[in-house]
């Protein structure tokens, strides 16, 4: 019980040291309504990669794919005066084919996914440069609004990405494809000999994750009100930061939705709480490195606990009298192995 829940104390006593170092700065609506709000893009990001991840494929590219679709957002919808609909139709199809890039050569060719995606979002950091290589401003002003409108305080993108972490864990819980997919994960070939299509699993996490990416990326373009080229990289270290984080909470040593919210949002407020005692310009690299660092060790180490493992016999067999038959040995293979797979996700 203290390791699923040992995150959200921490995020607690953490709010309260820094409401009692800066009481009038952090203890109030303003930071509260800041830290929900301006990270809720990057929350979204992060729901995203969960089932890629949890099939067993880490996608590098998707903080690039959701700097593109910033991009597409500010260049047809500014510059080429392209109605919001068409905008978002051709930024979503962006996703689509980015995703099915990843699936081609990860999937089909059999590419590491590292290599595949690392390289899919260096070039698409690069088509975004060549889109347009200035930020834009002046984003349909209706997309601002949407994004923008407060309930509670708080920003609608907030309830956007709280809305995809109910949906994302409902799939993981409680539908049978979320924990086939889970099953992918932990043990692919396993998987395959029980008749799960290992392959469209993937392919179609893959695909998921482009397109939520892109989805961040048009709310992020009007959170932000403009449209910067350069913004996806800095989404990299920040996204798997708050997934490893998060997987050790709530149900550790897996991949899950409400660790992942916790874990975003406890980032974020050490982040702000640093900020707010002037250690502003560098902590946001030294805290999202470290904490990526120790995260992604706590969940592996998490997932090792929890494997079952088989207890050594008890005792050496006695020797026989001479002349005593031996006893028959068991046929190999007759007993049922607990099922053991790699780092657990939701």
């Amino acid at each position: 019980m203290t390791r699923r829940v040992g995150l959200l104390a921490s995020w607690l006593v953490m709010i309260v040291i820094f409401g009692w170092l800066r009481p009038e700065e952090f203890l109030n609506t303003g930071t509260a309504s800041a830290v929900l709000s301006s990270q809720a893009p990057l929350l979204i990001l992060a729901l995203g990669l969960l089932p890629a991840l949890t099939s067993g494929v880490l996608d590098l590219s998707a903080p690039a794919a959701l700097g593109l679709a910033v991009t597409l957002v500010g260049e047809l919808n500014v510059v080429h005066h392209w109605p919001l609909w068409a905008t978002a139709v051709a930024v979503l199809a962006c996703g689509v084919l980015v995703g099915a890039l990843n699936a081609v050569f990860i999937v089909a060719a059999g590419v590491d996914p590292i290599v595949v995606t690392l390289g899919t979002g260096t070039l698409l950091g690069g088509v975004a440069i060549g889109v347009n290589i200035v930020p834009t401003a002046g984003i349909s002003p209706w997309l601002v609004q949407l994004t923008r409108y407060q309930v509670l305080g708080v920003q609608l993108v907030f309830y956007l990405a709280l809305a995809l972490a109910v949906v994302t864990w409902w799939f993981a819980v409680f539908r049978p494809a979320g924990r086939q997919l889970f099953f992918v994960g932990a043990g692919p070939e396993v998987a395959a000999l029980t008749g799960l299509n290992v392959a469209a699993y993937r392919a179609g996490a893959l695909v998921y994750g482009s397109v939520v990416a892109s989805v961040a990326g048009i709310l992020l373009a009007g959170t932000l009100g403009s449209a910067d080229p350069t913004i996806g990289p800095t989404y990299l270290l920040p996204v798997f930061a708050c997934i490893f984080l998060g997987a050790t909470t709530i149900t550790p040593g897996r991949f899950n939705a409400w660790g992942t919210v916790i874990a975003t949002y406890f980032l974020t407020t050490g982040v702000t709480g640093l900020e707010l005692l002037g250690l502003s310009g560098w902590v946001n690299q030294v805290f999202y490195g470290a904490s990526l660092v120790l995260a992604a060790t706590a969940s592996r180490m998490t997932a090792r606990a929890r494997r079952p493992r088989l207890s050594p016999r008890r005792s050496a067999r006695r020797p026989r009298p001479r002349g005593h038959p031996a006893r028959p040995e068991r046929i190999a293979g007759s007993g049922t192995v607990p099922p053991g797979g790699d780092l657990g996700r939701d």
